[in-house]
């Protein structure tokens, strides 16, 4: 279950329109096959849900993730909330060594990682905003990276979650946070911004945390205009860069760093479901967002 999912039942997501059978972040095991593959059945795998063209501009640059045309599982077109679905062999993903839970977290992990491999290299600090499931992968696959993340988040139940149990550094955003940020970076700001919040609020606050020459790089999307003060934005030479989807070689290396033990799983699962009860239980799981990372749902 995604932070996606929730805006989805709730009618908030801008790129969907009912009616839509939910489910993005997929892991199962193959059942049935068609000719011409080298898939076996009862093959353990995750699923790539963006579905690509393959030859719009964006595709020809090596892009699917940005398809012009591209249908997202469980939002352009339906989803994996279902006991069996058919995909296409190029969005089937070999998880074999992975847990069906973990298989299942590959592709918000995926995100988290397209988004550290998007930000610029060079400079001491990084910070997220947003300590959500994608902040949070976005910043574990930083600290891979070599990099010092600082995760920021308004909920203190969620700084101490990715301090005590993920080993990260974090700060709660009060009425000091201005302050407390410049004074982790002696007052020079954070050389790269990541907003994962998905908050146009917190997209235009995060610009005045990037320092001189940096950039804000954003993760998360939501519904509406989004605009900066143009004297803050031109006086830092900020760049400004999205990260949508995740690519191949993003799902690769997820599934590399769960088999190497390098991004701990078992903490991320916070919550399991049976996929029965969801229609029944996930107003409740949306009521209690902010202390869930990681809803497995298993049918």
């Amino acid at each position: 279950m995604c932070g996606t999912d929730f805006h989805i039942f709730a009618g908030k997501h801008p790129f969907l329109h009912y009616p839509r059978i939910m489910g993005h972040e997929l892991g199962g095991e193959i059942v049935a096959l068609g000719e011409g593959t080298s898939l076996r059945v009862g093959q353990q795998v995750a699923i790539n849900p963006y579905l690509a063209c393959g030859h719009c501009v964006a595709c020809r640059r090596g892009k699917p993730n940005a398809c012009v045309n591209i249908r997202v599982l469980g939002v352009h077109v339906d989803g994996g909330m279902c006991e069996f679905l058919a995909v296409p062999q190029t969005a089937v993903i070999d998880a074999e060594g992975l847990s069906p839970a973990q298989a299942a977290m590959v592709e918000f992990l995926a995100v988290g990682a397209h988004a550290a491999a998007r930000a610029p290299k060079g400079g001491d600090h990084l910070l997220v905003v947003g300590a959500g499931p994608i902040g949070v992968a976005t910043a574990l696959f930083a600290k891979l990276d070599g990099r010092r993340p600082l995760l920021v988040d308004r909920l203190a139940a969620r700084v101490a979650f990715v301090r005590d149990r993920l080993g990260l550094d974090g700060v709660v955003a009060d009425d000091r946070l201005d302050q407390s940020l410049a004074d982790h970076t002696n007052g020079d700001m954070f050389d790269v911004v990541v907003d994962a919040t998905g908050s146009l609020e917190a997209m235009r606050r995060s610009l005045s945390f990037v320092a001189h020459g940096g950039a804000l790089v954003l993760v998360g999307v939501a519904q509406g205009e989004l605009s900066f003060e143009d004297p803050e934005f031109h006086k830092r030479e900020a760049t400004l860069i999205a990260s949508r989807n995740a690519l191949a070689e993003d799902f690769s290396r997820v599934i590399e760093a769960i088999k190497s033990g390098a991004i701990p799983t078992d903490v991320l699962h916070t919550h399991s479901i049976a996929a029965d009860e969801l229609p029944l239980r996930l107003p409740e799981l949306i009521r209690n967002a902010d202390t869930i990372l990681k809803v497995v749902a298993s049918f």
